[in-house]
Parts: C-alpha cells; structure tokens; sequence
C-alpha cells in the first residue's frame, strides 16, 4: 500500500482568509471580523507591521500569555476572548453553498478548522462520483453500457454504496463535513460528545437548508458508539475521524489520543464495509506526525486495497502567499 507525502490545501476560500502569521500568532479574517490567535509553530517575524494586527475585532490571550479579557462579555472574558469592537455572538458563514455559523469558543477556534476546506471537496467529490457511477450500474440499459465500462465501474465500486452510502462523523463537532457528505447523497452518522456542540450541529444543518435529509445526531463517546455498533452489525463506507489530544465524553470518560488511538482504530476497522470508499484520520496533537498517522491507518486499512496520502492540512497566508501548516492528516481512498 503506497503511503504518499502531500500538502492539502484550498485555495477557495472567500469568507475566510489566513492574513498574516508570526511571533507564535496568526491573524484571520472570518467574515466580517478579524481575530488573533495563538499559533505557537510561527517561530518567525510577522510580514505586516503591527499596526495591522491591532486592528483586529479580537483575540485569544492562551493560558501561556497570561494575558486578561479587555472589552468583551464575561462569557468572553473567562474564555480568553479579548473583544476590542463590538461583533455579533455568533454571525453565519459559508464554503461552497455550505452555511454554518461561527463564534468565539473557550477552545480558541470559532466553530469549524477552515484548513479542512481540502477534505470537505475530497468528501463531496467521492461521494458524488460513487452515486453517479452507482446510478449509472442501476438505470443504464445494459446494451448502452458497454462491456468495458460496465465491467470496470462494477469491479472498481463498492457493493456497499448500493442503495446509499453510509458515512460516519466521530468526533464530528459542529458538522461542516457531515453536510458535505449529506449534500452529495450520502446517509449520515454524525457524533460527538458534547450535547452543546451538537445542538450548533443541528442549527447549522437547518442554515444549509439540509434538515430534511438523512442524518443521525447521536451524544455519546466514540469508543462506546462503535462497540454498541460492532454488536449491531452496523456498518459504514465511508468514515472521518478527528479525535482531541484530550476530552471527556458525556459521562466523563477520559479521553487521551496517545492512549486511546489504537482502541478506537482497532474498533473503526469492524465496522467498516466490505469494500469501503474512505477513510480520513486527523490530529491537531502537537506531538503527531503525518507519517504516523499514515503509518496507524496503513495498519488497520491492510486488509483492503486502495491508497494512502499522509500530510499536512494548510493554508494559504496572504501577506507573502506562503502555505501554513495547522494540521496533521491521513487519508486512505480506493
């Protein structure tokens, strides 16, 4: 199984925009606002003078900076949000159709990772192509399909993608993948631990117009969720997972991605279909490598032909057009 190095990275992007990094920051726009926050790999100078990042609506002061919340709500206060003008609690987003909203968290982010953008279009785009080519097998007249055609789109598909393709979300957040999924046809299992986030799931699933097509919300920890589903006999085509370096499921349990990653791999491997599409595996661990994520998906992927790219998910910086990395990730696909 080839396990090739590469860079994801999208460069579609118009509501979000990765302005300038340096000196363990980075400055973003998101819509209508601007933020600083923390990026402790930009360990060079930043490009624009500080004058610019001084006029961002807000920042992240991390427990590290020991900074305290100016002019911002308590809520934003105890989170580490320092607001400087005054933004909307929350205010709507979009990539490619797709609308969710954003807001400052206590975890530094604003509700969704837009170096994920890359997977968001590889998920769509596999999903779309497998149901055309299975609607193709099912409508198709066989004299019109040809023999080389015919032959090559039954051998190269899943059996499993008829009658819909089934993708599972672990550790799904606020639900920007499974929508992508969900619009390109796919039957969706969308998971996460926190009912909260959750909740922001099913507001975005309804702001994209999607909340009359199939998708399962489920509150529960990851690792109990594919026990009870390996006893089920459930199973998925098509999975994406981005665990924490560290959490707590919805009755506490202790989550530690050194420790835990195995686990949960060993379990996502039993309730995978017979000839699945993909797989995605990402960390934001400071202490992962691409390679071995490459590496553990290589293992549990053994039994299955297909391919694997490891690398690292980026962004474009405007300021001198460099790509910033944020994220390790690994992706098998037939």
């Amino acid at each position: 199984m080839q396990n090739e190095i590469k860079i994801f990275v999208s460069k579609d992007w118009v509501e979000y925009e990765l302005i300038d990094t340096g000196a363990g920051e980075k400055l973003e726009r998101f819509g209508l606002y601007t933020f600083v926050r923390p990026y402790e790999n930009a360990v060079w100078q930043k490009t624009l003078p500080e004058s610019e990042w001084n006029k961002a609506d807000g920042k992240f002061w991390s427990s590290k900076s020991g900074g305290k919340g100016g002019l911002a709500s308590l809520k934003q206060r105890q989170s580490g949000w320092k607001i400087t003008t005054k933004i909307s609690d929350r205010w709507e987003m979009s990539y490619k159709g797709i609308k969710f909203f954003a807001s400052p968290t206590p975890f530094r982010h604003l509700g969704f990772f837009p170096e994920q953008a890359s997977h968001w279009d590889f998920i769509e785009e596999k999903i779309s192509k497998a149901n055309l080519a299975k609607n193709f097998l099912e409508t198709a007249p066989s004299e019109a399909k040809g023999q080389g055609i015919h032959t090559f789109l039954k051998n190269s598909l899943p059996n499993s993608l008829v009658p819909k393709i089934k993708f599972l979300n672990l550790f799904g957040y606020t639900g920007v993948a499974s929508f992508f999924a969900l619009r390109a046809g796919a039957e969706v299992t969308h998971l996460d631990a926190s009912k909260q986030t959750l909740n922001w799931a099913k507001e975005n699933q309804k702001l994209s117009g999607l909340q009359d097509l199939p998708m399962r919300v489920i509150e529960d920890d990851a690792i109990k969720f594919l026990e009870r589903e390996i006893k089920r006999g459930n199973k998925y085509d098509a999975i994406v997972m981005d665990p924490p370096k560290f959490g707590r499921g919805p009755k506490g349990e202790i989550w530690k991605i050194e420790e835990m990653l195995p686990k949960l791999l060993s379990a996502v491997q039993k309730v995978l279909s017979a000839k699945p599409l993909f797989v995605i595996l990402t960390s934001y661990a400071t202490d992962s490598s691409s390679l071995s994520l490459g590496y553990a998906l290589e293992e549990m992927m053994k039994d299955f032909s297909g391919s694997i790219e490891s690398g690292e998910l980026c962004v474009l910086e405007k300021s001198n057009n460099r790509i910033i990395p944020l994220a390790n990730t690994a992706v098998w696909s037939i």
